[in-house]
């Protein structure tokens, strides 16, 4: 029982953390985004966030998706805090069908890799990973006090 109890209580703030990090890795791909130079993370042919970053599929309605990708992270900070599992759960899935979907465009259309889009990818993962463990750990916990 106790071990359910204190992942209720951290999982919080530990998703909190994980969704500020993606914040800030969103935040750089934007800085990329409106860079005309060289960009950091221009590795090589395969790894160039600026080629990434100034595709036609950076933007949708004339946003740049790295803003959707901020906005999000925030979202889920806030869910995260507010304790709404179900909803930060949910919504770290659709992010995360987003990211894949940004993944096959890199991998399969565009041919190059964004450093920060890998790196938010697999932060997005683990937080609907964190997300469903605080889901299923807070079922347990009520469902053991019930008892």
């Amino acid at each position: 029982m106790r071990f359910s109890a204190s992942i209720i209580l951290t999982m919080r703030y530990v998703i909190a953390v994980f969704a500020l990090v993606g914040a800030v890795v969103s935040g750089l791909a934007l800085q990329v985004h409106y860079t005309v130079g060289t960009t950091p993370c221009s590795i090589n042919e395969k790894w160039d966030c600026g080629v990434v970053n100034h595709s036609s599929y950076s933007m949708i309605q004339g946003i740049p998706v790295a803003i959707i990708g901020i906005a999000g992270y925030l979202g889920l900070v806030w869910l995260g805090l507010a304790r709404q599992r179900a909803a930060l759960t949910l919504a770290a899935g659709v992010g995360l069908a987003f990211s894949l979907y940004l993944a096959h465009v890199e991998r399969d259309i565009l041919g190059v890799w964004c450093l920060y889009c890998v790196i938010s990818l697999a932060d997005i993962a683990l937080i609907m990973i964190m997300g469903f463990i605080w889901l299923i750990a807070d079922a347990i916990h009520r469902q053991r006090r019930r008892w």
